[in-house]
């Protein structure tokens, strides 16, 4: 791919991976199915795996909508009703790698907030992702998981506005593509405002 690093990458104390929305809703069969979303679990996994032997932070960030949320149709949104909260819509794929120690952050909880960034969303504790980054010490964020165009774009954006090295994983990634080329188009857009473009191989560990 246009843009891709190519050089293997050693992780450090400071780095973090933050898989975005790899929930049931957003996969195959999901009432918001991303296209070759069930594709980016298996290097997503190998990943998990490798931040995890070296004892780095991985968080996993999670729509988590009240029935009534702003972002569906039935409420004047764009979207069909999805991950709403306590539902196995909302519930992580049984075949994802979430290692003891993960962080959850819930996104989206409030019925009139749209929440497409995982940045501001919240752990069980009310700490937001962005408090608890800043409070581990992290300089470098890694970011994978869905979809291209909508969470993880907003995420990598508010990464880099607040000042983080930020790498997106292209082979642990999808797009919506409600227009066609929307995917392309983001991941265009991340690397303009200075994010880095690798493949989850080339993480090292």
């Amino acid at each position: 791919m246009k843009h891709q690093v190519q050089e293997p990458i050693t992780l450090r104390r400071g780095d973090a991976l933050s898989v975005t929305d790899v929930q049931n809703d957003f996969l195959l069969g999901g009432a918001l199915g991303v296209p070759g979303g069930d594709k980016i679990i298996s290097p997503l996994n190998r990943v998990i795996e490798v931040f995890r032997k070296n004892g780095l932070p991985v968080f996993f960030s999670r729509d988590w909508h009240p029935p009534d949320h702003c972002s569906f149709k039935s409420q004047g949104g764009p979207w069909p009703p999805h991950c709403v909260r306590n539902t196995s819509g909302a519930d992580y794929p049984p075949g994802l790698n979430i290692p003891e120690g993960a962080i959850i952050i819930s996104k989206g909880t409030e019925k009139d907030s749209e929440q497409y960034s995982t940045f501001y969303g919240r752990d069980k504790e009310g700490n937001t992702k962005s408090d608890l980054m800043r409070k581990l010490g992290i300089k470098r964020v890694f970011i994978a998981g869905l979809a291209t165009d909508y969470c993880v774009l907003n995420s990598v954006n508010d990464a880099l506005a607040e000042g983080y090295e930020v790498s997106v994983l292209t082979d642990a990634i999808a797009a919506v593509d409600v227009n066609p080329g929307d995917g392309a188009r983001a991941l265009e857009e991340m690397v303009k405002k200075g994010a880095k473009i690798i493949s989850s191989a080339m993480i090292q560990g």
